[in-house]
């Protein structure tokens, strides 16, 4: 159980039950992580604004997006993120071997290699991004703009963030039907 209560929509002030149907609209529920985080409606409302800019704005298309989400969340252990970013990352079509073998993408010839920088990228930032050596920055742009490299740090920034919130606060997944505009 998280170790914060989800505010329901009955909960929250009219501002941020707009906000809530909003969500709903676009995805079928209200996640759990959004409830929590309702909490600080300051935090929930900019929080949202930045997860729209990061993963529906660009050049990055948002399937690149999702596979770095995934495994940026494998490597921290994040089951909440898992349950929806791998979905969302089969959805866009990757498929279930990619996504449950994604560790060893290396060695595996349905990546390619401006995926496998990206990849390594999300590894290496979520491990220690002190360790973002200059060769590695210089592969990453032999594939991406600037602006581009700007796209995926900032998903993975994000997803650590969020893996990182989710971890600690024990988040489960949200079911089907959960934080619904009538919950």
């Amino acid at each position: 159980m998280s170790r914060i209560s989800r505010l329901d929509r009955s909960e929250v002030s009219a501002e941020m039950a707009a906000l809530y149907d909003k969500i709903f609209a676009l995805r079928g529920n209200v996640p759990n992580m959004f409830r929590v985080m309702s909490h600080r409606p300051e935090i929930f409302t900019t929080m949202q604004a930045h997860f729209a800019a990061v993963l529906t704005t660009g050049t990055l298309s948002p399937r690149l997006k999702e596979l770095i989400i995934v495994r940026t969340s494998q490597v921290n252990v994040t089951p909440y993120c898992l349950a929806s970013h791998t979905i969302l990352a089969r959805n866009l079509g990757w498929s279930d071997d990619q996504l449950a073998h994604l560790a060893e993408w290396p060695d595996r010839e349905d990546f390619t290699a401006a995926e496998k920088a990206a990849l390594r990228l999300a590894e290496t930032v979520t491990r220690d991004a002190n360790t973002v050596s200059d060769e590695q920055f210089a592969e990453l742009r032999g594939f991406y703009s600037e602006g581009e490299i700007v796209e995926l740090l900032c998903a993975i920034g994000l997803f650590n963030y969020f893996n990182r919130f989710n971890n600690a606060l024990k988040m489960e997944s949200t079911k089907p039907g959960e934080g619904g505009c009538t919950a």
